[in-house]
């Protein structure tokens, strides 16, 4: 029970990473209260979670409704021990597509501001959100969902690049400027992961994914959940600032 007596908040909780996530925390004792933007989804992941997990549908790209949000959770739970910004969207494409010499596609202008949007500033609303309560109750944890590809690139995600180096970054200046209130954040970088999503994927596709990574098989979500919670306990005190990558040892390359 390595998360005893904990009020977790989590991003995007209600599937994949998140939902994960927010089980394995549950399961080390807790509290846990996720949002989405997936109401469906969100209802029916946080009856799993015990009787004193929440779910709220929240779109953490709107300020406002974050901070009601994180009013409304230091209202009822009276703190925030921990913040997992989980949550995230792909909208991928090539900065320029050409065929014989001609421009045929690129990346639009909305793509590129959704996921910015969502990815890279949703993670700062949710970061000042909480901020000032864990600065005034002397503590807690902040972990942020990066990416390999934001160590190493990747082929037809500027967007999603850019974001997920940006996530990085935020995490190194926030454990500088968070450090002396006993705050720790770190990110996540997973690679190929088994989400519902990829699980959808053409059997080939998934079967190259797997021969690209040198453990032979794909991330399952509860990975990624085991590394979230190793951050968020006290196991990993004196770790802040850091980039975890848990890929199975790929190097994303051309």
């Amino acid at each position: 029970m390595r998360l005893q007596n904990k009020i977790a908040l989590i991003t995007g909780g209600a599937a994949g990473i998140g939902k994960a996530t927010a089980v394995r925390f549950a399961e080390e004792g807790a509290t846990v209260i996720i949002c989405d933007v997936n109401q469906q989804l969100g209802t029916e992941t946080v009856k799993k979670l015990g009787p004193e997990a929440r779910f709220y549908e929240v779109d953490i790209t709107d300020r406002q409704a974050v901070q009601a949000w994180v009013d409304d959770v230091v209202a009822v739970y009276g703190r925030v021990d921990i913040l997992v910004n989980n949550a995230g969207v792909l909208r991928d494409g090539q900065l320029v597509k050409v065929k014989n010499g001609e421009l045929v596609g690129q990346m639009s202008q909305e793509s590129f501001d959704l996921v910015i949007s969502v990815n890279l500033k949703g993670v700062f609303n949710c970061t000042q959100a909480v901020a000032p309560t864990m600065i005034k109750q002397g503590g807690g944890v902040i972990l942020n969902a990066s990416s390999v590809v934001g160590l190493d690139g990747n082929f037809g995600q500027t967007n999603y690049v850019a974001t997920k180096a940006g996530v990085i970054g935020m995490t190194k200046v926030w454990a500088r400027e968070l450090g002396k209130s006993g705050i720790r954040v770190n990110a996540i970088a997973p690679g190929f992961t088994l989400t519902e999503m990829v699980r959808q994927m053409p059997e080939n596709i998934l079967d190259g994914m797997k021969a690209r990574t040198p453990l032979r098989r794909l991330g399952e979500v509860r990975d990624i959940a085991n590394a979230y919670l190793f951050l968020a306990s006290e196991e990993a005190s004196f770790i802040t600032g850091a980039v975890l990558r848990v890929d199975g040892g790929i190097v994303v390359g051309t």
